[in-house]
């Protein structure tokens, strides 16, 4: 059986902000090596520096950013002020695995995201590329 998506989705990010707070509430941002590089030369940090100021390691050795209790740090009003150094999880919304479920799509996703609908055609072949991704 074919996905639901798979004649592609409309996603186009209008810089609502609402992908920063899934489900009205923060969570964990999670940054592989890739990341955390790409982060780090964007702050003008060396990798162990940006490490020691915004990470927290996890029991699994998952390094993420402070507490989901706390907002992201990166998160200024409405806006990511280290957009171009973003970490994958956050590149790839809204096309997360626990996204792309037709129930989760239609009742958290599509009401709460002002890009779904908008903007280019993303691919089925596209999509599951970034379901693929190591996050």
């Amino acid at each position: 059986m074919k996905p639901w998506w798979s004649e592609g989705v409309r996603f186009e990010c209008q810089g609502s902000g609402r992908c920063c707070l899934s489900r009205d509430g923060y969570g964990y941002v999670y940054f592989n090596l890739k990341d955390r590089l790409r982060m780090a030369e964007h702050l003008g940090l060396k990798p162990g520096e940006f490490m020691r100021r915004y990470l927290t390691k996890d029991a699994y050795g998952n390094y993420h950013l402070g507490s989901p209790d706390k907002p992201c740090q990166f998160l200024d009003g409405k806006r990511c002020s280290a957009y171009e150094g973003r970490p994958s999880q956050c590149r790839s919304w809204p096309f997360w695995p626990e996204n792309m479920k037709a129930k989760t799509w239609n009742e958290e996703i599509a009401p709460n995201c002002p890009g779904v609908g908008k903007g280019r055609l993303h691919s089925a072949d596209e999509i599951r590329a970034i379901l693929s991704e190591d996050p």
